[in-house]
């Protein structure tokens, strides 16, 4: 997948007089690549719109104008992005109550070797995740993944770790978009 270029980035003011025209288009693209699984998983597959929207959201809130601060926010969102074959996204993990949370991130330090998408052939096809968003013994809210799915969108993403085992097949639409992203 291609990463967002310095040349795509405007400065922040430029950024807010064009900031509605912007979310008109990238509102849609978020929304089509948002799958829910489950009762707790929000997976947001990300492309370069995407995250040229959070790398300009970013500049505005931080009033970033310096050039070596832009190029670290372009080298940090970027990553998210898969490669070749590959679909990048984070996963939410969306459990309101703050007691069931602390509770259920511990207990799911395991959770991201258990995480999946579905190929058409019917490959399980499992995910790298940072590392740095697991702790000894507690899992962050907030999961960046990257599925190696090949040439061909998923048709269905899911969890199988015991206990909370669910899956959400993709609507044509979704598949269509992620394998846009692909091409």
């Amino acid at each position: 997948m291609r990463t967002v270029e310095r040349s795509e980035i405007v400065d922040y003011q430029t950024y807010e007089d064009l900031r509605q025209e912007f979310q008109n288009e990238v509102f849609p693209a978020k929304a089509i690549r948002r799958i829910r699984v489950g009762e707790w998983f929000n997976f947001l597959f990300e492309n370069p719109l995407t995250i040229r929207y959070q790398i300009q959201e970013m500049m505005r809130v931080e009033k970033i104008v310096r050039e070596d601060a832009i190029q670290h926010e372009l080298k940090t969102y970027n990553g998210l992005l898969g490669g070749d074959g590959e679909l990048g996204c984070s996963l939410l993990i969306e459990i309101e109550d703050v007691e069931d949370r602390d509770v259920k991130l511990r207990e799911w330090l395991e959770l991201p070797e258990h995480l999946h998408a579905l190929l058409p052939d019917g490959t399980k096809v499992r995910p790298s995740f940072d590392e740095g968003q697991r702790g000894r013994d507690r899992l962050s809210s907030v999961q960046y993944i990257k599925f190696p799915v090949g040439s061909t969108a998923p048709t269905a993403i899911g969890v199988d770790l015991p206990g909370i085992e669910c899956e959400t097949t993709l609507s044509e639409e979704q598949r269509a978009a992620l394998q846009e992203d692909l091409d």
